[in-house]
């Protein structure tokens, strides 16, 4: 009989973790933050670190946009948007928790770790805004801020050159305001167990399904999807007078190497 395979455990000397992230957490928050729902629904229905990412999400949110907003006084309210989408995108947040180490911390499922999920960009961006909740609710703003500040430092520098290819719902957005078609819409479902779904997003625009997407999270399908809307309506209608973003394919490479 065939030898069922097995996944390493998650490593439990989270204090070596903890040196990377920066300051201390508290030590049951530090826990709930590194527990994905996999794991959580494998050993009867633990809570799981969602809520903690829905925290961090806003409290990313807050501190990248004050620092676009006092570091570039001239740039629009259109342009800051996408720099701030640009750094705190799935792929930046992946890379920042491939530099903690961050995926062999995390408690997956043994199908989610089977698959790949330590290396998942889902999985892996969740985990730190689930993170940067924790530390916000041990430390505070102002330590949160120093943490995150560092942990993006890179993105941020360079947000002003990323934003424009990483954010294409929001140019979908532009577009069709100038074109007067009213604001996208998103349907998306997903197929396949829970560790290895696949979503696929419509974007319509006036009633009319204009870009499909694909990808192994809701957020890369309706990026896709909203890419490929662009498109359509580009070729259809033109730019509607508007400067159309430099996109830079490595950057949009990049976003789509999860799906791979």
């Amino acid at each position: 009989m065939a030898k069922r395979r097995s996944a390493p455990p998650a490593r439990t000397d989270t204090e070596a973790l903890v040196y990377r992230w920066g300051p201390s957490i508290d030590a049951e928050l530090l826990d709930l933050a590194l527990t994905h729902r996999s794991y959580a629904h494998e050993n009867g229905g633990l809570p799981t670190n969602e809520r903690l990412e829905f925290l961090g999400d806003s409290v990313l949110g807050i501190i990248v946009t004050e620092h676009l907003y006092r570091t570039h006084p001239d740039v629009p309210e259109g342009q800051l948007a996408k720099m701030r989408a640009a750094t705190v995108s799935e792929p930046a947040l992946a890379a920042v928790a491939r530099d903690l180490g961050l995926g062999e911390f995390i408690k997956l499922g043994k199908g989610e770790a089977l698959s790949g999920g330590r290396d998942k960009d889902s999985i892996l961006s969740d985990t730190v805004e689930a993170l940067i909740g924790a530390t916000y609710l041990t430390h505070g703003l102002e330590q949160t801020r120093t943490v995150v500040t560092r942990l993006v430092s890179r993105f941020l520098d360079s947000a002003r050159t990323r934003g424009a290819g990483l954010d294409w719902k929001t140019s979908l957005q532009e577009l069709t305001a100038a074109h007067q078609l009213g604001n996208p819409a998103y349907e998306v479902t997903g197929t396949g167990p829970d560790h290895q779904r696949v979503f696929t997003a419509s974007a319509i625009v006036d009633g009319e399904v204009m870009g499909q997407g694909t990808g192994s999270s809701k957020k890369i399908a309706e990026h896709d999807a909203a890419e490929a809307a662009y498109a359509a309506i580009l070729a259809a209608r033109g730019d509607g007078g508007l400067d159309l973003p430099g996109v830079n394919e490595a950057l949009r490479a990049d976003l789509r190497t999860q799906q791979s």
